[in-house]
């Protein structure tokens, strides 16, 4: 006979606790503890099904140089910038988290990629959990993702989903969401975390022992955060970040894990009414307002999104401050850098900014993780402060020490190469000290202004 047991879980984190806390420990949110019954032993059984998922892999060891090493076979998604995220296309067998803001595009990417993938000749079964089955249909006819190939079934729970995957025996499983998958073994409620741990636990094995290439559909808290325990993340092999603002149409796919490709690889598209649209070059699209621009403040900085080179434009926007504190606001840049910035500018170039309020905007919703934005941000602020233009035509990178100093940065070649492909002629980087570097980089036709101080270069970024 079962055991049960009654525990305080975290909704937040996961984190168990015995009593009831007002502070979790582990995140610091307050009121996040929920008291769940759980039962000691839990074993999933489906009734119409032949699976055997108790233990889900093989408990016998080998010797690593006897271990058979399978090539890992890809199966494309249909969209180049899918694929690029990806690292190829998914990997059979593999476990994807898809998670994103409500009505984002989430259902909307997965149920394209169905289509492109039922074309491949194999089967795909979508769970409906949170719609019905004629909401889909409603939205597959939208995208013109009718096809054979496609199975549709509404349903959430883990037992009858276990039931039908056995009888379809698909090629590629999706499940949205899986915060409303429950299982009738586990006694807390649906979108709990021991729920939503278990049921993914559970499909997990299934996806590597019957080598279903499987996506999990989650949902995202207020901060942006995927919801459910931390453990979620590790347990599957990719994690995919959809972001966009609501009043746009831009629309961007981030890796944030990936076992079989690289991190931080983003995919750029565009929704419309037919669905999402790939963008191929999207520094272009960044870049599109820009042309012949004539006021202060702004600059273009090519910065690295996994393998692939952006130029983005940072704008920024100086003025008198009615309040004792002046704000400092910062979308797309690190607010902690730009306050280094600031008091280097201050302390090294003589701007005076005590008194003014400065707000950073990074066009097209990117957030710049890596400090080569240092030297555009700066100058950014410079012209906007002294209503002073940069030539359009110019590029700025560099990493900016508190002592003024422009530091050098990795993969410069590629950022330069990028910036001649959309026209620009001249850039502002960091003084080039390696040989090999510099050879390669002086075959790239573009003017080459080479600083090791902010004040060197903001002498050639002005022209004085």
């Amino acid at each position: 006979m079962a055991k049960f047991k009654s525990k305080w879980v975290c909704q937040n984190c996961g984190y168990e606790s015995f009593s009831y806390l007002g502070k979790c420990p582990e995140c610091g949110r307050f009121s996040t503890f929920v008291e769940e019954i759980v039962q000691e032993k839990v074993e999933v059984k489906s009734k119409n099904s032949s699976m055997n998922i108790g233990s889900g892999f093989s408990s016998g060891y080998s010797k690593i140089t006897e271990v058979k090493l399978d090539k890992s076979i890809r199966i494309s998604s249909g969209m180049e910038e899918f694929d690029r995220v990806l690292g190829g296309g998914f990997v059979e067998g593999s476990l994807c988290l898809l998670a994103g803001d409500p009505g984002i595009g989430k259902s909307t990417l997965i149920l394209q990629t169905a289509k492109n993938i039922s074309n491949q000749d194999k089967k795909i079964l979508y769970i409906c959990a949170e719609e019905s089955t004629s909401q889909v249909k409603l939205r597959a006819n939208r995208l013109g993702a009718d096809s054979d190939n496609i199975y549709v079934t509404q349903q959430n729970c883990l037992e009858e989903i276990i039931g039908q995957i056995d009888d379809l025996k698909p090629d590629f499983l999706v499940v949205d969401s899986i915060q409303s998958v429950y299982s009738a073994q586990i006694l807390s409620s649906t979108g709990s975390v021991s729920q939503i741990r278990e049921c993914t636990n559970i499909i997990m094995r299934i996806a590597k022992q019957y080598n279903i290439t499987t996506v999990i559909i989650g949902h995202v808290t207020k901060e942006g955060n995927i919801a459910g325990p931390k453990v979620l993340e590790h347990m599957v092999d990719c994690v995919l970040n959809f972001e966009g603002e609501k009043y746009k149409t831009t629309r961007i796919l981030r890796g944030i894990k990936n076992r079989f490709g690289a991190v931080s690889e983003v995919g750029v598209f565009n929704m419309e009414d037919s669905g999402l649209i790939e963008i191929k070059n999207p520094s272009e699209l960044f870049l599109s307002d820009r042309e012949n621009i004539t006021t202060s403040g702004s600059t273009v900085i090519p910065v690295l999104e996994g393998t692939r080179c952006l130029l983005l434009e940072v704008q920024a926007l100086t003025g008198s401050s009615p309040y004792p504190n002046p704000r400092r606001v910062a979308r797309g840049v690190e607010y902690d850098r730009l306050l280094q910035i600031l008091a280097v500018l201050e302390k090294r170039v003589g701007l005076n900014l005590s008194r003014q309020d400065v707000y950073i905007n990074v066009i097209g919703g990117i957030n710049i993780q890596e400090p080569v934005a240092d030297l555009g941000t700066a100058l950014a602020v410079l012209t906007s402060a002294r209503d002073c233009v940069i030539n359009h035509e110019t590029v700025c990178l560099g990493e900016i020490g508190l002592n003024g100093e422009i530091r050098s940065v990795d993969n410069l070649e590629i950022r330069l190469k990028e910036a001649q492909k959309l026209g620009f002629t001249r850039a502002i980087i960091p003084k080039i000290l390696n040989k090999t570097v510099r050879g390669r980089i002086e075959k790239i036709n573009i003017e080459l202004f080479e600083v090791s101080k902010i004040t060197d270069a903001i002498k050639f970024a002005l022209g004085v």
